[in-house]
């Protein structure tokens, strides 16, 4: 995923303290060209941290919930 738009961003946004702001996160995630490779990969491996493909680990149980 060399065209990821999160390669040169801090790492800790992406992985907030419980409580901590995602939003620099998924600011980038909506203009990133592979966010649906990132996201599919997430689910795939049942990430349970940080954000991936826009979605925090709460949103992506959720995803995952209704495409079951």
């Amino acid at each position: 995923m060399l065209e990821a738009t999160c390669l040169d961003a801090d790492p800790e946004a992406f992985f907030p303290e419980k409580g901590g702001s995602t939003r620099e996160a998924k600011r980038i995630c909506g203009a990133c060209p592979v966010r649906s490779d990132c996201l599919d990969y997430a689910l795939t491996h049942e990430e349970r941290f940080g954000i991936w493909g826009g979605l925090s680990e709460r949103e992506r149980r959720r995803a995952k919930r209704l495409t079951a």
